[in-house]
C-alpha cells in the first residue's frame, strides 16, 4: 500500500536524501538544491510551499514539493522516488495528490523544470496534461525543458 503523508520536522531529512539520490545519479546537486534541501522548513515551507512524502509498506520512498512562485503559480519540484520502488505508480500518486491540493488551494497553474533525457518523467508529465513552454535561463543548470499545467 502506498500513502501520501505531509512533511514534518521529524521527516525533514527524507526530502534531502531522496533528492540527492536521484540528482547524483543523473546530474549534479546544484547550489539552489543545497540551499533548499539543507533547510526545507525555511526555504520551502516558510515561503508558502508544501512538501509531501510517499510511504510504501510504512517506509518513506518518495517526495514531492509544491514551491510557491506567487499566489497563483507553484512549481511542482523536488520530486524523487527511490530506486527499487520506481514503477509502482508512486510518481503518479504524488502528482495526483499535488493536483488535489492545488485545486483545493485555488492555485491557477503548476510549472515544472525537467530534462528531456528523463524520458519516463517527461512522458508522465505529458500524460497529466503538462505542456512545454519557453524555458528561461538560469533556474536549474540541468533543466532543458519547462512545462506548465493550468489547473
Amino acid at each position: 500500500m502506498i500513502e501520501i503523508v505531509n512533511y514534518t520536522e521529524a521527516t525533514k531529512e527524507y526530502v534531502k536524501t531522496l533528492n540527492y539520490e536521484w540528482l547524483e545519479k543523473y546530474f549534479v546537486v546544484e547550489q539552489n538544491d543545497v540551499m533548499q534541501l539543507a533547510d526545507p522548513q525555511k526555504e520551502i515551507i516558510d515561503k508558502g510551499g508544501l512538501i509531501y512524502y510517499a510511504k510504501h509498506n510504512g517506509k518513506i520512498v518518495g517526495t514531492v514539493s509544491l514551491l510557491k512562485v506567487d499566489n497563483n503559480v507553484y512549481e511542482l519540484g523536488k520530486m524523487a522516488v527511490t530506486d527499487g520502488t520506481q514503477g509502482l505508480g508512486i510518481g503518479k500518486l504524488m502528482i495526483e495528490h499535488c493536483f488535489k491540493i492545488a485545486r483545493q488551494s485555488g492555485i491557477a497553474k503548476l510549472i515544472l523544470y525537467s530534462n528531456t533525457q528523463l524520458k519516463p518523467a517527461i512522458h508522465l508529465y505529458e500524460k497529466y496534461g503538462f505542456t512545454e513552454i519557453p524555458l528561461e535561463p538560469g533556474h536549474y543548470g540541468r533543466a532543458n525543458i519547462k512545462m506548465e499545467k493550468l489547473m
